[in-house]
């Protein structure tokens, strides 16, 4: 009786761990590994859209697992490259998840940075929920979670948003720092040279500190020619004028405005308030402002 115990008890081990073991052999059987992998897309024409590339890779049956990632989509007017340390491809939906060291740049001179990174081929759209940072020449965009289109002439920022930018001042002809920072969400758009800033705005000049409930940042385009040779309106560091709408609070010197809009001219340094408008003075100056309704 006792040995029947033991042959059954071990028919019950040998039962529960087959089925792990060939479970274990079954996903051997369907991953491949290759020491470097290479995936490439081609529009209506036959031109190549898109490529993917690894060092190496793991072919599993719908995900492949990638190293040393390299991406590349290929625009009429820019083309742009995706790198990072590792990668998803998932061969069903075409969306590629990038990880670690995640960096885009695209030949109009765009540059971003993140720790991850979805990139949706069919789409053309990369998000990410992480703190990205995207810079522009004198531009330096920093916030966290971001979705826009691959070639990032458009943009949206989720939260916690931090604009550097050292435009020329057009009287003086030198470089002034201006930060705007803001809760979120910020809405860019590089072709329409266009910066929408959300919930508890801030701009910070050397001479005057701006607050609202929203602001639209126009930018002076400047014209730049893409990968194409075509002509392409590429946003510039440079302020044309500032719209704040809402709760708008402005700090020059000693004195204080208050009103419901406010229009900033970059060129005449004239500020346009309206709304209820408010001003308290503590000294004199020449505040070279205007009142409105």
């Amino acid at each position: 009786m006792k040995h029947r115990k033991i042959v059954l008890i071990l028919v019950f081990l040998f039962s529960a761990c087959f089925p792990l073991l060939a479970q274990d052999e079954k996903e051997k059987a369907s991953t491949q590994q290759i020491d470097d992998f290479s995936l490439s897309g081609f529009g209506d024409k036959g031109k190549k859209s898109w490529d993917l590339a690894g060092k190496s890779a793991d072919i599993r049956d719908e995900v492949v697992k990638l190293k040393e990632v390299k991406g590349n989509h290929y625009a009429e007017n820019d083309n742009i490259n995706l790198t990072a340390d590792k990668g998803d491809f998932n061969k069903k939906s075409g969306v590629v998840h990038l990880q670690d060291n995640v960096v885009i740049t695209t030949s109009g001179g765009a540059k971003l940075t993140t720790d991850s990174l979805d990139w949706d081929r069919k789409q053309q759209i990369v998000s990410t929920l992480d703190k990205v940072n995207l810079d522009r020449g004198d531009m330096n965009l920093t916030g966290v979670g971001a979705k826009g289109q691959t070639a990032l002439n458009q943009v949206v920022l989720e939260k916690d948003v931090r604009l550097d930018i050292a435009p020329v001042d057009k009287q003086t002809n030198k470089k002034e720092k201006i930060a705007i920072t803001c809760e979120g969400p910020l809405d860019v758009d590089y072709e329409k040279n266009i910066a929408i800033f959300n919930n508890n705005v801030k701009v910070e000049k050397s001479d005057l500190t701006i607050y609202s409930d929203k602001m639209n940042v126009y930018f002076s385009p400047k014209d730049q020619k893409g990968s194409a040779g075509k002509e392409t309106g590429i946003i510039s560091s440079s302020i044309d004028k500032i719209v704040a709408q809402g709760n708008v609070r402005i700090i020059r010197g000693e004195n204080i405005s208050y009103s419901q809009e406010a229009v900033y001219s970059a060129l005449t340094k004239k500020i346009t308030l309206t709304g209820r408008p408010q001003i308290v003075i503590y000294q004199t100056e020449n505040l070279n402002a205007t009142f409105g309704n």
